[in-house]
């Protein structure tokens, strides 16, 4: 090898050596400027018009998945819409049925109290006899004088006797007529109050159906604004889609707790029914056990879900007809019931296996077995817990739904964003890159700056020099005259030209 110390001594002062050596590193630069600025520019170039090309290429990416996800959200915005209208039309429909069977019955009983009405009014309309002329046949009497023959007297006072009772006799009877009128109008208030009460149920079910009529105008003008696909509406199906999103998700996540729950309690029974030292690769034998009993309380839950319409998880058990669709249904409904009460049995097992643990460790003890308590009320409680649990667990389904279908369109809305942030960066990058190899040859320059101005010292001299050949009056102005360097290097290349 080469020893270093040789490059300093190639003359006989080090110093002088270290010049020399920076005049020939300086002049190998300065020669390799030109190229070297080349192909930091085409270097750029490449960087930046690849940068541009991916970025494109991305955003258009962007744009297709920003379609797509566009029209998912516009189809199943779409498909719950009609499922409303869908729905209000079968309550509408419903309302109309009910209507249409009670409204015969509620006109026979209203043209019943008319008719009743009708009676009772003209029952009151019998005017009662009013009183006879004794008003005026006493005041008659009472006008004649008193007469001096007692015989006429004795008569008078007879026929005054007999008035007064005749009196008495027609003033109760019209007494009785007048009540007699008043209770046949007492009788048609109660009437009154049917009627009345009939004609209400009527005005309540026509509201009913006004009000149904009013939510199925109000589904189709969502439906339309849907169809319609504008701004307003799409942004407003992205901000429904994340609030049944975070919604869906808390919901499931209760039900991840409740399906913890219920592992709990069977985990132990199948424990001694699979046997617990058995294992399916590296999971106990019992857990999975466990978690496929569970696991199928939540299908079977679906799947009757499903068979209500109530999800559309698989469309094809809502297309069956009607007598298969009942035949499903109650067949789910069997198999529910059954898994709940092998879920009871588990649990009331586990009870028993673990007051027989308590018995053997009191027994290990060196205490009396016949002290251990049975705890018969928390017994039935947790085999109640355990009965309701599936069917808690069947609704799963619901939210379950609206988990995926909100899933899909976040992700979505999520690959956009990552695009654009991705075509962004490719973007930036590529005009940093530019930007980098700019400065690059900025340092270059920078760090060459002794040859470039000599470089420039020169060409300047020779310009001067072409130019006084060319001009000699230019000589007293070219004395106190500067030429900077770059002008100085064009006159040099049209000197040599």
């Amino acid at each position: 090898m080469i020893d270093a110390t040789l490059l300093f001594n190639i003359t006989p002062i080090p110093l002088l050596s270290v010049l020399v050596w920076i005049v020939l590193v300086l002049t190998a630069l300065l020669l390799a400027r030109l190229p070297f600025k080349e192909v930091m520019a085409s270097l750029g170039r490449s960087i930046y018009q690849s940068g541009r090309i991916a970025a494109t290429a991305v955003r258009l990416a962007e744009k297709q998945l920003k379609a797509r996800n566009r029209q998912i959200r516009l189809a199943a915005d779409l498909t719950r819409a009609e499922r409303q209208v869908e729905r209000e039309f079968e309550r509408i429909g419903a309302a109309v049925e009910r209507s249409q069977i009670t409204v015969p019955s509620l006109q026979r009983n209203i043209n019943g109290q008319l008719d009743k009405l009708k009676n009772d009014y003209q029952k009151s309309a019998d005017i009662p006899q009013g009183l006879s002329d004794w008003v005026r046949v006493i005041d008659a009497i009472a006008g004649i004088r008193p007469p001096v023959d007692p015989m006429a007297a004795t008569i008078l006072e007879n026929i005054h006797s007999t008035l007064k009772k005749q009196h008495h006799v027609a003033l109760n009877g019209h007494r009785q007529a007048v009540s007699q009128r008043h209770r046949v109008l007492a009788g048609m208030l109660p009437q009154w109050r049917k009627t009345e009460k009939r004609l209400k149920g009527i005005e309540t079910a026509t509201l009913v159906v006004s009000s149904r009529a009013e939510r199925v105008d109000r589904c189709m003008a969502d439906y339309e604004a849907i169809r319609t696909n504008t701004d307003s509406s799409e942004r407003s199906l992205s901000a429904s889609a994340l609030t049944r999103f975070f919604a869906a998700a808390l919901v499931l996540g209760i039900f991840a707790i409740g399906v913890i729950v219920n592992f709990n309690l069977i985990a132990l029974p199948m424990s001694e029914m699979v046997g617990a030292n058995s294992y399916i690769g590296s999971f106990n034998t019992a857990d999975v056990a466990g978690f496929f009993l569970v696991g199928v309380q939540v299908v079977v839950g679906i799947f009757l879900m499903d068979t209500l319409c109530i999800t559309r998880l698989f469309p094809m058990l809502g297309g069956l007809d009607e007598r298969q669709r009942t035949w499903f249904f109650w067949s789910l409904l069997a198999s529910l019931i059954v898994l709940a009460g092998i879920d009871a049995a588990l649990v009331l097992i586990r009870d028993r296996m673990i007051m027989d643990m308590e018995i053997l460790k009191q027994s290990l003890a060196g205490l009396d077995p016949d002290q251990a308590v049975t705890q018969t009320l928390p017994t039935v409680g947790r085999m109640a817990l355990g009965f309701v649990l599936p069917f808690i667990l069947a609704t799963a389904a619901i939210p379950l739904e609206a988990f995926i279908a909100t899933s899909r369109i976040l992700l979505g809305l999520l690959g956009e964003f990552l695009l654009r942030a991705v075509a962004t960066l490719l973007h930036l990058g590529g005009s940093v890159g530019r930007l980098l190899t700019t400065v690059l040859v900025k340092t270059y320059d920078l760090f060459i700056f002794p040859a470039l101005w000599a470089e420039a010292q020169i060409v300047r001299k020779i310009a001067d020099k072409t130019r006084l050949r060319r001009r000699p009056h230019l000589i007293p102005t070219l004395k106190n005259q500067t030429v900077p360097m770059t002008e100085g290097r064009m006159a040099c290349k049209k000197s040599i030209d």
